[in-house]
């Protein structure tokens, strides 16, 4: 019984190879977008390799799982498996991707009970420091405008969404600054970039020694800022959106020498700044079809014995 073993070294090998051989390319600052579905279909490979490692194992451990799993399949197909001459090993492998797969769920749904928590935190501060007035209904508009001395925009997401706004902001950045700000924070909405910050630290806290899960995190809080201040510049332009991002991040000690936590926001504002060095939309192309067949691969890999007994 080959296969599982082949789909397990198979996924190890994209979850160590994957983040190493992206992290040497320097096409991804320039392609957010593109880079960020080349991740996702890097880490769906890895979960399709053990979901279906998983499902093998369990069906030649256990003979009951094995009628459900190959019950359309011909006689020829079930024996291209070799599923009777497994050792021990099987049912072992098997429950612990099991618990792999609970253990992803469990951190998952921890991710988004913490994330509603923070949001409903957020909102009764939202609801202290801007009060309904007598006779305004809630959810009505989506901008919000907070007194603050500090240059801030955030976008609360959630079934009533709002942007919110400082007045320092209001304050500070004039034109169409204001603009881009407000459209760099829309791109996040738009492209819920929520759910992928979700996705990608649910599985890095569940997993915090696997390599690709842990560079799956990192990369997604960079290139969903990247891509959002992409689509800020396609509309008000790359230097508009650069000094949007100073004005709003100048107070906060980022441009000095210290690391801040918002250390990539120079970053950000030298990109924008230089001009613009983007793939061919042949190149672009070539690299999303090649991503969408990654997680193609671990299913050729589990079908293989029974298509060559079809065959």
């Amino acid at each position: 019984m080959m296969v599982p073993a082949a789909l397990l070294l198979l996924g190890a090998l994209t979850a160590v190879l994957a983040p190493r051989l992206l992290a040497r390319t320097d096409w991804p600052d320039r392609e957010p977008v593109v880079a960020l579905w080349v991740w996702q279909c890097v880490v769906v490979a890895v979960l399709l390799c053990c979901a279906l490692s998983m499902t093998l194992s369990a069906a030649a451990a256990w003979q009951a799982v094995r009628g459900h799993v190959f019950a359309p399949a011909p006689r020829a197909v079930v024996e291209a498996y070799a599923l009777s001459t497994t050792g021990p090993w099987a049912a072992t492998t098997a429950l612990a991707l099991a618990s792999g797969a609970v253990w992803t769920a469990v951190m998952l749904v921890r991710e988004v009970v913490r994330a509603q928590a923070r949001r409903r935190r957020r909102r009764a501060e939202l609801l202290v420091r801007a009060p309904l007035l007598p006779g305004e209904e809630p959810g009505n508009g989506r901008l919000v405008v907070l007194e603050g001395e500090r240059p801030d925009a955030w976008w609360l997401p959630g079934t009533a969404p709002r942007l919110v706004l400082t007045t320092a902001a209001l304050r500070r950045l004039k034109g169409q600054q204001l603009d881009a700000l407000l459209a760099h924070e829309q791109g996040h909405a738009r492209a819920r970039h929520d759910w992928l910050l979700h996705c990608s630290a649910a599985l890095a806290c569940g997993f915090p020694r696997v390599p690709v899960f842990a560079a799956f995190r990192d990369e997604m809080h960079r290139l969903v800022e990247l891509a959002a201040d992409d689509m800020a510049s396609r509309r008000f332009g790359r230097l508009t959106t650069a000094l949007a991002l100073v004005g709003v991040n100048e107070d906060r000690g980022v441009f000095g020498p210290c690391p801040t936590p918002q250390a990539h926001v120079p970053q950000r504002v030298h990109r924008l700044l230089t001009p613009p060095d983007r793939l061919t939309a042949v190149r672009r192309l070539r690299l999303t079809a090649t991503a969408a067949l990654v997680p193609v691969v671990p299913v050729l890999v589990a079908f293989v014995p029974g298509l060559r007994a079809l065959g």
